[in-house]
């Protein structure tokens, strides 16, 4: 939903692209924008309900014209999120943090539409400390995925870890690679795509490509051309939403399966479910908030995206092989 300057805002999240008030403080921003006091705009920054194109700032932050902003009124006092009994695949655990395995279809946390069947519920379902700098809302969570984007997603159980995980995060030494099919083919093997991204001002729901936006890079690396699509290994620099499905949809090849940036179509040809794209975050590479070990966490692709990748290869091989993304040399360092 877009900011009305008509009343306080309704729980839910809302967008606003930064226009003739650029410059101005990030909190005086929100105030205005969304008719909230100056105190309730910096709680809502301070708890990390608020982005600049995707990335938290502080209440001090100016942001430039272009820039799209994002904020989470968290619903009245009283809406609990509740616990649900939900399965999670879990590839690591300790004391300090959890790794999940995020399924496709699945919604990182309760939001206005989506209050149940959740991440968050079925974390909190589990049982065990969570992180909850940002509310129960998003307890324990350090970044987001998609909906239909799956894999590897970090969770905090404490607030020291989620604090230094995230400062971690902002400071580009979390590293998060993915593994894509996109249309067509690109014009090298390797490709840098860096282009500042902002909300979309025809369609709020999407982010586009222009100059006003914040910068984002992506390295994409070619790991097999087949017939009509290409398998790529994508290295995020940077952390804007949608980054790596917009900056493929720029280059004329979008991700296949994508149905908001223009590469939804062929479903049958991949061998795609409805409301599915190939995107799958498969490593995670990460230093331990307290031990200080480096981890290094991979995920197999999910057995729908498996099929996807033999149909396209048109090798009956590929189905059999347990793990293509290695074949395929996924998890090489590229330079």
């Amino acid at each position: 939903m877009t900011a009305s300057p008509d009343g306080p805002a309704a729980p839910g999240t809302h967008h606003f692209t930064v226009g003739d008030d650029a410059g101005e403080r990030l909190d005086l921003l929100v105030a205005r924008r969304l008719g909230l006091s100056r105190t309730q705009a910096a709680t809502l920054i301070a708890t990390g309900g608020v982005t600049v194109d995707g990335t938290q700032e502080k209440a001090s932050f100016r942001a430039e014209a272009g820039a799209a902003v994002s904020v989470d009124v968290p619903p009245p006092e009283g809406r609990a999120v509740l616990p649900e009994e939900i399965p999670l695949r879990i590839v690591y655990e300790d004391d300090d943090l959890l790794v999940v395995d995020k399924a496709a279809g699945m919604v990182v946390h309760p939001a206005p539409g989506n209050w149940s069947g959740t991440l968050v519920n079925a974390l909190l379902g589990r049982g065990g400390a969570l992180a909850a700098p940002q509310g129960t809302e998003r307890a324990g969570l350090v970044h987001r995925l998609d909906k239909e984007t799956s894999g590897l997603l970090l969770v905090a159980r404490t607030d020291r870890a989620h604090r230094t995980l995230s400062a971690d995060l902002a400071a580009r030494r979390i590293t998060r690679r993915y593994a894509a099919v996109s249309w067509g083919h690109l014009s090298e093997d390797t490709v840098r795509v860096d282009a500042p991204l902002g909300r979309d001002g025809k369609d709020r729901r999407k982010i586009a490509v222009m100059p006003a936006g914040r910068r984002a890079v992506t390295d994409f690396v070619r790991l097999a051309r087949f017939a009509s699509v290409d398998l790529l290994r994508c290295h995020l620099h940077t952390g804007r939403t949608h980054q790596i499905r917009v900056h493929l949809a720029s280059l004329g090849h979008p991700v296949v399966g994508d149905d908001t940036y223009g590469g939804g179509g062929g479903r049958r040809l991949v061998g795609l479910p409805p409301n599915r794209h190939f995107l799958h975050a498969a490593w995670l590479r990460f230093k331990h908030p307290v031990s200080g070990a480096i981890h290094d966490i991979r995920s197999p692709l999910p057995a729908d995206l498996h099929r996807s990748l033999a149909m396209v290869a048109e090798d009956e091989a590929v189905l059999q092989d347990p793990d293509p993304l290695t074949t395929y040399g996924f998890f090489r360092e590229h330079s």
